[in-house]
């Protein structure tokens, strides 16, 4: 099952986007039982983890975007999603979601100053 992310875009400083991470065609409880992963890579860079969302409500996030990013599962849409808030010309980057070591093919977040 390959991942789907849509709902990138280009935003002001301060701005906030929300990601959206579609794994059509999972077996539902397969969905539930494994992690999700958010993922971006900036022009340059190593691919880096944002955010993780495991079962039993395990969230983590990576230094950079605590308290601005908030990352949620939707479990009967099979959808997990990444809220950004107070976005930053560093938060420029591809954003990838990853399933059961399996990527989608991104969406650009780019933060203009």
């Amino acid at each position: 099952v390959q991942p789907v992310e849509s709902g990138g875009g280009s935003v002001e400083a301060g701005g906030s986007l929300r990601l959206s991470c579609l794994l059509r065609g999972v077996i539902l409880s397969v969905f539930n039982s494994n992690t999700v992963n958010w993922y971006r890579q900036a022009p340059g860079k190593q691919r880096e983890l944002v955010a993780s969302t495991a079962p039993g409500r395990m969230i983590t996030y990576a230094d950079s975007v605590k308290g601005r990013f908030t990352v949620s599962r939707d479990n009967a849409r099979k959808k997990v999603y990444l809220q950004m808030s107070d976005l930053k010309p560093d938060d420029t980057a591809i954003y990838y979601c990853n399933f059961n070591q399996q990527w989608g093919q991104g969406t650009q977040v780019t933060v203009s100053s």
